[in-house]
């Protein structure tokens, strides 16, 4: 195999190639990317056995082949060579090396035979259909920081993808919660989605779905079937295994009959409750909220390292009301909101409370109470 790539291009390819690798691996090979050459491209495959990414990039291909070499020590190396210099990788099969030549650096890797690189079993998936990026980037941006990372719910430890009916009809629908909040987001469904089974997208899949979610034009294919998923644009292909598990009945645990309605600002609050939080103690975290008419107050009393107070102007109408938070989960939840306002509706201080954005019904969250 001996091929020439532009840096930039290798480097990129490359990237998503060792974020899927595993760093401490029992199985040598897993930790080395597939490289393939052949016609005018080179394809870079990875995989941890649960995930498998395939990156394609344009290359001058002089002699067509395949090897692998470690993905940690390529992305390494392309990384700190100049910009804009011409890569060349050539195999020496009978040494068993592969030699990187760019300018007056050469380098030298071993490699593993590609026959004993794991291929992910392709398998017959049930439902195809194309979303656009910054739909599908929205349904997991806003619904990831909910994902459990208790290993022993593991059906929790990722992002319930599925169809399901809204308020206008049938929507897909991302859902993660971790018991202490819950974040559901709908986007319009996407024709050919219509008879999709549910999926668990794991936490590492979610991640590294983002990087294939950047552009704003792009058109993401994705396939699903009951055990994998798969999202493709022209030059990435990522298939992962879903978990395996019966995600619980998450519509039992939003509220409907909420009436104490907040309104406030969501940067001003985020940062006031931010301040407040920084005099909290490690361990509780708790942030306690006041409501009076039009106005709250947010406080924090920690015996061991002190208090603070914050007053805010808000709209509220409804009757005096003390309900404590967890401060982090207040500011992931506040930091979701790309309109100005944030909708809060409460019932009592012990029971769970909605938030959503001005009258937008597409994302909801919830969160839990805690006593202060």
């Amino acid at each position: 195999m001996k091929l020439s790539i532009e840096r930039g291009t290798l480097l990129k390819a490359l990237a998503q190639a060792q974020s899927v690798v595993e760093r401490r691996n029992t199985i040598p090979i897993l930790a080395n990317v597939l490289i393939e050459a052949d016609g005018a491209q080179a394809s870079f495959r990875a995989t941890d056995l649960d995930i498998e990414v395939v990156d394609r990039a344009p290359a001058m291909v002089e002699r067509a082949g395949a090897t692998t070499v470690s993905a940690v020590m390529l992305h390494e190396i392309i990384r700190k060579l100049p910009d804009g210099s011409l890569v060349n990788l050539t195999e020496d099969g009978a040494a068993g090396r592969l030699t990187i030549a760019a300018g007056r650096s050469v380098f030298s890797l071993a490699t593993l035979p590609k026959e004993d690189f794991p291929v992910m079993a392709s398998s017959e998936y049930a439902t195809n259909f194309t979303a656009k990026a910054p739909a599908l980037r929205r349904l997991f941006d806003k619904a990831k920081f909910a994902i459990s990372t208790e290993e022993t719910r593991y059906y929790l430890n990722g992002v319930y993808m599925h169809v399901a009916t809204g308020e206008e009809g049938q929507v897909l629908r991302c859902v993660a919660t971790d018991g202490h909040r819950l974040a559901r987001i709908d986007a319009e469904l996407p024709a050919g989605a219509e008879g999709m089974p549910g999926v668990i997208v794991p936490r590492k899949t979610v991640g590294e779905l983002r990087k294939l979610l950047d552009d704003d034009e792009a058109q993401i294919a994705v396939s699903v079937s009951e055990t994998k998923v798969r999202f493709a644009t022209p030059a990435i292909t990522l298939t992962s295994k879903v978990i395996d598990g019966t995600f619980p009945d998450y519509s039992r645990v939003i509220p409907t009959g909420n009436t104490r309605r907040l309104e406030v600002d969501a940067s001003e609050f985020a940062k006031a409750v931010d301040r407040v939080a920084t005099v909290s103690s490690e361990r509780s975290r708790a942030v306690k909220l006041s409501l009076d008419e039009d106005r709250l107050i947010l406080s924090v009393n920690a015996p061991d390292s002190g208090a603070a107070e914050e007053e805010l102007a808000v709209a509220y109408s409804d009757e005096r009301l003390e309900i404590g938070f967890n401060a982090k989960y207040l500011l992931e939840i506040a930091s979701q909101v790309d309109r100005e306002n944030a909708v809060f509706l409460f019932n009592s201080s012990g029971d769970p409370t909605l938030m959503r954005e001005g009258n937008d019904a597409s994302a909801v969250y919830v969160v839990m109470p805690m006593r202060v």
